[in-house]
């Protein structure tokens, strides 16, 4: 069941069963983003960590021609910012991808450039199309990368990571896989999408909510600091409904069902 719950000009917002899908609706401009859409893509995000009903999100552009070409640099504004301002609203949502315990699924229908690499990079789970490309194009335009590498650092080596930020090339979706940028490419990406939010929603929701989060939080742990937040984190999720449902379920060899509590 598809519902639309919010349509901006930038942005169309759909429930389809326990999945958000929000889609930039900018195909003219290879689906830059705008302020509003950045204002909605937060928004978004904040609304469905705040419940339960909302599994999985998943996030696009309109077409096949592109996923997200970044700034806007039709517009002519892409890098003025009120620099009184501490905080910027891309860096913000990028923040914001990070305390998600929901999963964040960027599924790239397209080309995949400069600030399009960020909203991809801040996902939990990348899906794409055979045709998609994956680019850091800004020295061509006489700036740099820079907001997007706080999320593309842990992701590519460094080699390859460099060399795309200094010539401006993009590589291709086997390439991104070979190195490891993201899950999957599919020739038939709704069908390779939907097999993988099938393996993932049929699991304990209370597990993958806490485990998000466990996951992110270590993330920036020496070692020891780690060990010692994993050991105390293993015990809570012991204590949860669903755990004690996936065990019952397992003795019982039955199907369990879950809480997400």
């Amino acid at each position: 069941m598809t519902s639309t719950i919010a349509t901006q000009p930038e942005l169309l917002e759909e429930q389809r069963g326990h999945v958000l899908w929000l889609t930039i609706q900018r195909e003219a401009r290879r689906n830059a983003i705008s302020p509003a859409g950045l204002a909605g893509l937060s928004d978004a995000l904040a609304r469905a960590n705040a419940g339960r009903e909302v599994r999985a999100i998943v996030i696009t552009g309109a077409g096949t021609r592109a996923f997200c070409a970044g700034a806007d640099l039709q517009a002519g504004g892409a890098f003025k910012f009120d620099y009184s301002e501490p905080y910027v609203g891309f860096a913000n949502l990028l923040r914001q991808a990070r305390q998600s315990t929901v999963p964040l699924i960027a599924r790239v229908n397209g080309a995949c450039m400069a600030g399009g690499m960020g909203l991809m990079g801040m996902c939990d789970l990348v899906v794409a199309s055979s045709h998609a490309v994956f680019g850091l194009p800004e020295v061509k335009v006489g700036v740099f990368p820079a907001q997007v590498l706080s999320v593309l650092g842990s992701l590519l080596p460094r080699r390859v990571l460099a060399e795309m930020c200094l010539t401006g090339e993009p590589i291709t979706a086997a390439q991104a896989l070979a190195h490891g940028l993201i899950n999957h490419v599919f020739d038939d990406l709704d069908a390779g999408l939907d097999a993988l939010l099938g393996r993932m929603l049929d699991k304990s929701p209370a597990a993958i909510r806490r485990g998000l989060y466990t996951m992110k939080k270590i993330e920036a742990m020496a070692f020891e600091e780690s060990m010692a937040f994993t050991e105390s984190q293993i015990g809570l999720f012991a204590l949860t409904e669903d755990a004690a449902e996936g065990q019952l379920a397992f003795r019982e060899k039955r199907a369990p069902q879950w809480t997400g509590r």
